[in-house]
């Protein structure tokens, strides 16, 4: 009596619990794909992230790269002044904040710039076709010392080096000027003690440091920074103001907006065609374990591009095939379970014995592919630039949460399927012996 009010009890969970699960799906894809508002008066929005066939209704969460969007993009190579002495690399990290700045201060808010190789740097426009925004890339850095009154009395070609530098828990900046620079800071400095000098970039503040003693030797330290990032940055833009690289233009490309809307809506559609024959493939093959699937594919695809719009991943192309990759993955990962289950099933086992087992036996097939892939997906990561990057990214992101998808969701809902009372083995395979195991 007892145990069958126990079986009774925990059948009736499983129940209840698929039918959460179940509500919960459809809650999010339902918000995934049209947004939500709370009240009062739609105070706070959830945006959708859910894509579409339709590119003009693309959710605004997720971004597009340039290849899906529409615009511009001019890749520079990066020389070093003549005589420079300045770090390469900061050169190169400062000349690629200003081109951000300057994009920015003039409306380009979504504008990427990007290093590629050791002295390139990449700079994609999306919406806009007009050449003259080169202009506004490859101008002259425009650094500017005043002194207390407001009156510039130093420009940025008198600044050697600017480099960062921790010294007993401060986060500051060593400076060096050059002889002329030397003179004229040592004459504002002597009378400007207790007052401030600003520091401006293109006509920005960039820092109005306190002096606190007299510089007349032409080296000298800001402090007080704040942080060690902060303090990189500044200095890497006053050494850009002062050495700027010398930019030579490599390439220029458009793509047209009408371009970009085909191939998102065309690859957006390919892949939906290509999700629903691997739901119906996988029901056909595996019956109700094939549904299961499907239904932990469905929650995959919801997390993964919910994901993709919290970290601010821009979709591009290559991404998109990161993505149906990462689908991929997903469902090989079910496929390795399904067919240990099938074989512990066939072997005569109850349906609850061969989850068990067919789990027990598939993991290290699973993580044995998902770790081989993450690894080659992080060497892209790192290595690759670009659009490759975009791909490591989405694949990356794709694989973590397949591994997810495989381990804990399709394998809570085949345990509450089971529980609920989807006992007998035909459910799921065939049996060569025709006998079915109830437990």
């Amino acid at each position: 009596m007892k145990s069958n009010k126990k079986r009774s009890g925990g059948r009736t969970g499983s129940v209840v619990a698929l039918c959460i699960v179940l509500v919960v799906t459809i809650l999010l894809g339902w918000i995934g794909l049209t947004g939500l508002s709370i009240p009062p008066r739609g105070l706070y929005k959830v945006l959708s992230w859910l894509p579409t066939t339709n590119a003009e209704n693309w959710p605004k969460s997720l971004s597009l790269g340039l290849d899906l969007r529409g615009g511009m993009y001019v890749e520079y190579s990066g020389k070093a002044p003549a005589n420079s002495e300045a770090n390469f690399d900061e050169l190169v990290e400062g000349t690629m904040s200003i081109i951000r700045q300057r994009l920015s201060d003039k409306g380009y808010n979504e504008a990427n710039v990007q290093r590629i190789g050791t002295d390139g740097i990449r700079v994609e426009i999306p919406d806009v076709q007009d050449d003259t925004v080169l202009d506004l890339i490859g101008a002259a850095a425009k650094l500017e010392f005043y002194n207390p009154d407001g009156e510039v009395f130093m420009t940025g070609d008198m600044v050697k080096t600017a480099t960062y530098l921790y010294n007993e828990g401060d986060h500051q900046i060593a400076f060096q000027l050059t002889d002329e620079g030397s003179r004229l800071f040592g004459d504002v400095t002597s009378k400007s003690i207790g007052k401030t000098i600003a520091i401006y970039l293109d006509g920005e503040q960039l820092i109005a440091p306190t002096v606190q003693t007299a510089i007349t030797n032409g080296s000298g330290v800001i402090n007080g920074l704040g942080s060690a990032e902060r303090a990189t940055t500044i200095a890497a833009k006053i050494q850009s103001g002062a050495l700027p690289l010398e930019l030579t233009q490599q390439k220029v490309d458009k793509v047209s907006a009408t371009l970009g809307q085909d191939a998102l809506s065309s690859s957006v559609r390919a892949a939906v065609i290509g999700i629903a024959l691997i739901m119906l493939l996988m029901i056909l093959r595996y019956r109700l374990n094939g549904l299961i699937a499907s239904w932990a594919l469905t929650l995959y695809i919801i997390i993964l591009f919910m994901l993709i719009a919290v970290f601010h991943i821009q979709m591009t192309l290559p991404g998109l095939a990161g993505v149906v990759l990462g689908i991929g993955m997903a469902v090989d990962a079910n496929v390795i379970i399904f067919e240990r289950f099938n074989e512990e099933a066939r072997k005569g086992r109850s349906a609850k014995a061969s989850v068990r087992a067919g789990f027990k036996n598939a993991m290290s097939a699973v993580l044995d592919a998902n770790v081989t892939t993450l690894i080659a997906a992080i060497v892209l990561l790192i290595f690759g630039t670009g659009s490759i990057q975009g791909f490591a990214k989405t694949l990356l992101l794709g694989v973590v949460v397949s591994m997810f998808s495989a381990i804990l969701i399709t394998r809570f809902l085949m345990n509450r399927f089971v529980g609920a009372g989807a006992t007998k083995i035909t459910l799921y395979t065939k049996t060569s012996s025709g006998k079915e195991a109830d437990q």
